[in-house]
Parts: C-alpha cells; sequence; structure tokens
C-alpha cells in the first residue's frame, strides 16, 4: 500500500514539475509577447528604463547596464539593470547590477577593464570591471544643495555578475554644480609609453575633462562648451572617442545630448569633430551636428575595451524622448534600445560626419528574403527591414494597415518630413503627433534601409550618414507600403524575435 501511495505521489509531483515547468515557459513567452512589446530590441522584462549605462566588452560577453526602477513604469530611484550578449542581438537578462546605498541613487556612467590593475581592485591575472557612476542624493536635492552629485565607482572580479562598492565612495566631490554627472571614462595611451585615465563629465551646459592614474584620484583638465552649440537644456551622457577614416585620418568625436533642444523637440544627440591632445578637445565643427534626426534616440554612448581584431566603434541609444517617454502605451515596462549600431567617421567634401550603421550581426534575424517588383509592397510580418533605392529625389513612402493608420516619410522641396500623427495610438501626448522636418538640402538620397519593429522605425539614408529613429504604436502591424519615386526592386527581410 505504501509503494502504490509513494508511486503516485512521485508521478503526482513528476506531472505537477512538469505542468509547472510549461507554465513557466508559457509565461515567458507570453511575457516578452505584450502589446508593442518590441521583438528584435532590448527592453527590460518589467519596469522603468532609460540611458544606456557601462558597455562594456569582455571575454566574449557585450555587456548592457542601463538606468533602471524595478517598482513602476516610471522614473524613480536609480538603479542599474545588467544584460549580456555574445552577438549584439540575443540578450540575456542578469540580476539588478546596482542599487540605490548610503550616498544617494545610482545615475548613468560608464564601466572600463582596468587591465593594468592601477586601481588594485583586481589583479593582472584577473582584471577588475569597473563602474564609474553619478550618485544623486535626492535628500540634498530636497534641501536645495549644489553639491548633491558626486562620483563614486564599484568593481567586479568575476565578470560584471557581482559587485562591491568602493569603501571610500565618492571619489570625485561636487565643486557646488547641480548637474555634475554621467562620467565616460576611458583609458589614454599617451607618447612616452604611458597613460592614463579620461573622465569626460557633463557640468550643467559643458564637459568637463578629468584625468587620473589609477580611477580613484582624479584632476581636471580643461572645459569645452563653445559658444555656438545647442543649449536648449542640460548638457548630458559625453562620450569621447577616436574615429579612422578610410584614408587613415583620424578625428575625435564628442558626444553630448541635450534635453530638451533636439531638433524635433525634447531630447536628442549632438556631437563634435575636433582634435583631442590628452588635455583639452577643440573641435573644428562650427555649426550643430545630430547624431540622428529623429525624435527618439537619446543618451547613446559606445562600448568599451572592444578587441582591437574587432575595430569598431558600436553604439547603442535609449529609444525614447523625455517629452513622453514617460506616458507611452506600454505594460508592464517602459522603453526599449535602439539596434546596435557601428560608427563610422565619413568625409563629404571638406567637411566629415558620423554614419550610424547597423551591425551585421543583425542580419541572423532575417528568416525570408526576396526582392518585391512594384510600388506597393506586402508585409507577412510585422518585423520587417527593408531596402529601398528611389530614382528621383523628390519621394514618399506610406506604411498602412486595414484599420486606416499609417505613418509617411516624404523627401520634398530639400526636407525629410515624417508624419506619425495618424500611425495608431498617438493620444497619450500632444508633442507625439508632429510633423519632423530634417533639412537635407543639397543631399541626393541614394538608399534607404528601414527596421520595423512592433513600437518603432529606425531608417538609415545614404548608409547611416543621416538617420530618423521613432517610435509608433500601430493598434495592429503595418501590413502594406505604397512607394512613390522608388526602383522597382525592392528588399524585403522578414525578421525573426529575440525572445
Amino acid at each position: 500500500m505504501k509503494f502504490k501511495i509513494h508511486v503516485f505521489l512521485f508521478f503526482a509531483l513528476l506531472f505537477s514539475a512538469c505542468k509547472n515547468e510549461i507554465q513557466t515557459k508559457e509565461a515567458e513567452i507570453v511575457h516578452f509577447n505584450e502589446p508593442f512589446r518590441p521583438q528584435f530590441h532590448f527592453s527590460p522584462p518589467t519596469g522603468w528604463m532609460n540611458d544606456p549605462n557601462g558597455m562594456v566588452f569582455l571575454d566574449g560577453e557585450y555587456h548592457l547596464f542601463y538606468q533602471y526602477y524595478p517598482d513602476s513604469t516610471v522614473w524613480g530611484p536609480m538603479h542599474w539593470g545588467h544584460a549580456i550578449s555574445r552577438d549584439l542581438v540575443y540578450w540575456e537578462h542578469l540580476p539588478i547590477a546596482l542599487e540605490p546605498d548610503e550616498h544617494g541613487w545610482i545615475f548613468s556612467g560608464s564601466a572600463v577593464i582596468d587591465h593594468n590593475n592601477s586601481s588594485g581592485l583586481g589583479s593582472i591575472e584577473n582584471p577588475a570591471m569597473v563602474a564609474i557612476y553619478t550618485y544623486h542624493d535626492p535628500v540634498g536635492e530636497k534641501e536645495q544643495r549644489n553639491d548633491f552629485q558626486t562620483q563614486g565607482i564599484a568593481y567586479s572580479n568575476d565578470k560584471g555578475r557581482t559587485w562591491k562598492k568602493y569603501a571610500d565612495n565618492p571619489v570625485l566631490k561636487n565643486p557646488g554644480i547641480r548637474d555634475f554627472r554621467d562620467p565616460k571614462v576611458m583609458w589614454l595611451e599617451e607618447e612616452n609609453g604611458k597613460g592614463k585615465w579620461l573622465m569626460s563629465l557633463a557640468v550643467l551646459d559643458k564637459i568637463s575633462f578629468y584625468s587620473s592614474p589609477n580611477l580613484l584620484d582624479w584632476s581636471f583638465e580643461s572645459d569645452f562648451n563653445p559658444d555656438w552649440a545647442a543649449y536648449g537644456g542640460v548638457w548630458e551622457c559625453p562620450d569621447l572617442f577616436p574615429l579612422k577614416t578610410d584614408d587613415g585620418t583620424v578625428k575625435w568625436i564628442l558626444f553630448v545630448s541635450i534635453n530638451p533642444g533636439g531638433p524635433q523637440g525634447g531630447s536628442a544627440t549632438q556631437y563634435f569633430i575636433g582634435d583631442f591632445d590628452g588635455k583639452t578637445f577643440i573641435t573644428e565643427s562650427l555649426e550643430v551636428k545630430w547624431l540622428d534626426h529623429g525624435a527618439d534616440n537619446y543618451a547613446g554612448v559606445t562600448w568599451s575595451n572592444i578587441p582591437e581584431s574587432d575595430g569598431r566603434k558600436i553604439f547603442i541609444g535609449w529609444m525614447s524622448n523625455w517629452q513622453y517617454a514617460q506616458v507611452v502605451p506600454t505594460t508592464p515596462w517602459r522603453s526599449a534600445m535602439t539596434i546596435p549600431r557601428k560608427l563610422e567617421l565619413v568625409k563629404k567634401g571638406s567637411e566629415y560626419l558620423v554614419a550610424s550603421r547597423p551591425v551585421l550581426e543583425l542580419e541572423k534575424l532575417r528568416t525570408k528574403s526576396q526582392i518585391a517588383n512594384g510600388q506597393e509592397l506586402i508585409l507577412e510580418n510585422a518585423l520587417t527591414e527593408l531596402e529601398l533605392i528611389p530614382d528621383q529625389q523628390d519621394f514618399s513612402i506610406t506604411f498602412f494597415n486595414d484599420k486606416n493608420e499609417k505613418v509617411t516619410l516624404e523627401h520634398k522641396d530639400g526636407h525629410l518630413i515624417f508624419d506619425r500623427s495618424q500611425s495608431g495610438n498617438t493620444g497619450f501626448n500632444d508633442d507625439f503627433k508632429n510633423k519632423h522636418m530634417t533639412p537635407v538640402i543639397g543631399t541626393s538620397i541614394n538608399k534607404i534601409r528601414i527596421f520595423l519593429d512592433r513600437s518603432s522605425m529606425e531608417i538609415f539614408f545614404n548608409e547611416g550618414e543621416i538617420t530618423l529613429t521613432e517610435l509608433v504604436f500601430p493598434t495592429e502591424y503595418f501590413s502594406k507600403v505604397k512607394l512613390e519615386g522608388f526602383k522597382l526592386e525592392s528588399k524585403i527581410h522578414n525578421l525573426k524575435s529575440i525572445w
């Protein structure tokens, strides 16, 4: 009798375990299949996300940290969320890396690998992964002090899986400036065979450069804030790095995100091209250059420690805009990242510009490719990549569905015009309905590449020399595309979900 009972209990428990495992897997599938959930863009499982942070490569893994509030879908006490990828396409969610402590909330920053063990926080054999971030003290802010933002560090000796805060934080105190944040740190080789750590820091309406021999002790170097730059809002999330053209010319690039004051209102990222001598950045630009002319690419920065054998400068941005980021119609999460992009320095006439090009790894998402002849295309899948070639300078593209929801993109009178006012769910914010105009006078558009996900469109003109990133919220996917002014051979690639 006992044997029968034990056998019954064994199979009952086995059936229950299998049922629970199936239900768990089903829940996981459903969980990343909510309305508007991006299917090939990174998004958090739940909660609020904004700026990408601490992107660093180590031992085959791309680490993506991000501003995260797990307890709500609106901005709150900032943590660092964490995910890894081996190919920049498929992501594995990891536990929260950094949580608020007695010094404050954990704002934006960066991460590096301390190969020379300059900080003493690791070893030559096992160099530490070091995160450099802003502490934001909400008590000090409430008391209206001017020193409530400082810079701290944390380190990991197990490839980012667990973290320890540095005992003597903060490592860079505030001299009395309310906006003193977002440290982006890099190792700078010097001609004498030595080197130093260089920090680019957003300080109200300028970028301040600091240097350190060890990531612990920092000295001021210089400020950068040309009078002609965009100053519609506070400067944020800087990134300084060199890029090389095909002919070997090296220029230094400085990214500065700004909110508000972007070309479409709200937030955007401007960049400067020039030279850096280890202390001072001097720009050769004389006008504002925007990394993305759409409304929804902000606070993006690049990965550090990419191997020389790869050689790419890889970027990812927060795909939203502070005008409406906290009210977009998504749940139980808010926000996604752009697709990863390779940055390249391109010379156009006597000037240089930064081109943003989708990384090649994204091609592994293609499940079916075809050439469609005609001016009206049928999209079999909500996840689509299009390659289009205009045959005249004035052209238009209209995405639409059976509910009469549509998005239009036109090139007319030397401007690109993007209209999402009838794209579906737009009632959450009046600014979301605005037409977005980008002047491209003198530029011949010869190739267009579009990535369409459930709630976003990323458009690359002329191999990424001009980009538009835009959120859209159609109540059913855009199943048709009408083309005017294009060659008849269009490439359509169906894409698969990363979840």
